[in-house]
């Protein structure tokens, strides 16, 4: 079985005009037939600001990702995405890594 890992880098304001847009980002990547077994991690470095919107975006990615048989991961959430995350207690459903480089590290593993 083939993994495969596959990065999405949002950016600016991920909200209610962006979210529609996302999941099908998300979607493309999970119906990629080359790989068996995919591993998305999605990168929030240029994103600065996630409303209610992008949150039920990301969930809704994660339920698109889980059903298809892969992966998902966040990394370099900022202080409002992290406190976003605490107060829905979506910290515990993510993995969170702080950046590309530590996702990548424990990916080698």
């Amino acid at each position: 079985m083939s993994s495969d890992v596959k990065i999405l880098k949002p950016h600016g304001i991920l909200d209610g005009t962006k979210a529609s847009q996302f999941r099908q980002d998300i979607g493309a990547l999970v119906e990629d037939k080359e790989a068996k077994t995919i591993t998305i991690l999605i990168d929030f470095q240029d994103v600065t600001f996630m409303d209610s919107s992008g949150l039920g975006a990301l969930v809704l990615a994660l339920k698109t990702v889980r059903a298809a048989g892969s992966k998902l991961f966040v990394c370099s959430i900022n202080e409002q995405i992290r406190i976003l995350f605490e107060l829905t207690s979506m910290d515990r459903v993510f993995e969170i890594f702080k950046n590309e480089e530590e996702f990548l590290e424990a990916f080698k593993s």
